[in-house]
């Protein structure tokens, strides 16, 4: 990025959007550009200051964070707007839906202050907050597969590599990881993540990773 990643804090609590706008704003690379206190507002703040990030409470009173987030990720206007939700627990139900909405990953309430600035930049570079282990415990838990989303259905188109890189993406992996395991370039890596991205119409890592355990070319149990 060439400048300041800018930042929208949506949470109805007025001393947590606080806190968080002094964290943010005293970190050298960060700004924040507006505050919201619900989900409508979220959205309309969106829309007029479009933001390189979100950080959206998911339990907020007229439009809850799952609609916000989705509202947002649907505009064709906003689609480089990046959403990290905050939860303040890491099997709350509102989490998954928040994902499959376009939410790139998800945050606890409680989290450190660094880990909270990395996760920023993070999602602000395009990647995914997922930790892979609790992710799985999550989609084992609200996940509902639809016999339509299997392999034989959204993911035909997949070549076998491609098929491997979306296993390995779904199991926590970076792509230098990835390289190393199928024993292929970086670049080669970053193109089947690109190519997988277009073909399955994902925004980012986080949307790869629902749609491979709701197609069932990954597992919640996999050792992680």
């Amino acid at each position: 990025m060439s400048g300041p990643i800018r930042v929208l804090i949506a949470d109805d609590q007025a001393l947590l959007r606080g806190s968080f706008r002094v964290l943010i704003e005293t970190t050298p690379g960060l700004e924040v550009v507006g505050e919201a206190g619900d989900g409508a507002q979220a959205v309309r703040l969106a829309r007029e200051l479009v933001p390189d990030v979100v950080l959206m409470d998911l339990r907020m009173p007229v439009l809850d964070g799952i609609e916000a987030t989705g509202e947002i990720c649907s505009d064709p206007a906003l689609a480089g707007v990046r959403i990290l939700v905050l939860t303040m627990f890491d099997l709350d139900d509102y989490v998954y839906p928040a994902l499959r909405a376009g939410a790139s990953g998800f945050l606890l309430k409680d989290a450190s202050p660094p880990d909270l600035i990395r996760a920023l930049q993070v999602v602000a570079s395009g990647e995914a907050v997922l930790a892979p282990s609790t992710t799985r415990r999550m989609i084992a838990t609200f996940a509902r597969p639809d016999p339509v989303e299997r392999p034989s259905g959204r993911l035909v188109g997949l070549t076998p590599r491609e098929h491997e890189v979306l296993v390995l993406v779904s199991d926590g992996l970076s792509n230098a990881q990835i390289g190393e395991r199928l024993t292929i370039s970086l670049p080669t890596v970053k193109t089947h993540v690109s190519n997988l991205l277009a073909k399955l119409h994902a925004r980012d890592r986080a949307q790869l990773v629902i749609i491979a355990y709701e197609g069932g070319v990954a597992t919640p149990g996999m050792p992680g």
